[in-house]
């Protein structure tokens, strides 16, 4: 299946999901992220907010707001740029973006919690087309969790040379340790 095929494959299973399904799977997934060593080790952590047909990450964000220094990416042109989490505003593609003007290096960044349309065993993450996360990870020397539903795990993606691999992909019934290097528990 080439990139457009899967994207539209993925969309279709998204639709067929309940609401229970929807949050039993995101809240099985954060605690999945918050046993970690990743998680337990890390100040500074970089997620998302998501759009509705994302793996839902509102529970993240209020629970560890409390507890960790939570940084949200801004699209600005053809790239992002990560901003401290808090006052947001719909901004492109009617993502809730962080606002104001203090942009944080990306080497502060511990931990990122990347989306993705669908992910593969070995790391590879298919987005929506745009290459923003690709372009913004390449040079970030980071810890990568890809997060979804598990019917977004798929064998084989097809992968270009600016694709950036994640270390681990967590789904509501898979944890996969991509860089075995890394202890995860």
């Amino acid at each position: 299946m080439n990139k457009q095929n899967i994207r539209f494959a993925i969309k279709q299973l998204k639709k067929s999901l309940s609401l229970e399904q929807k949050d039993s799977d995101a809240l099985t997934v954060k605690n999945k992220i918050e046993a970690s060593l990743w998680f337990k080790g890390a100040s500074n952590i970089l997620t998302y907010n998501s759009l509705p047909d994302e793996l839902d990450t509102k529970s993240h964000l209020q629970s560890w707001s409390n507890i960790k220094n939570l940084y949200l990416p801004r699209v600005n042109g053809n790239n992002l740029e990560i901003l401290r989490a808090g006052e947001t505003t719909i901004g492109s593609f009617n993502i809730f973006e962080p606002t104001g003007n203090n942009i944080i290096s990306p080497s502060i960044i511990d931990l990122a919690i990347i989306p993705g349309i669908a992910f593969s065993p070995d790391g590879i993450r298919l987005g929506r087309g745009k290459g923003f996360y690709d372009r913004l990870l390449c040079d970030m020397t980071v810890l990568k969790i890809g997060i979804c539903y598990d019917f977004q795990l798929i064998e084989r993606l097809p992968r270009e040379d600016h694709d950036i691999c994640m270390d681990a992909i967590i789904t509501p019934n898979h944890t996969l340790i991509i860089n075995s290097s890394l202890p995860w528990l």
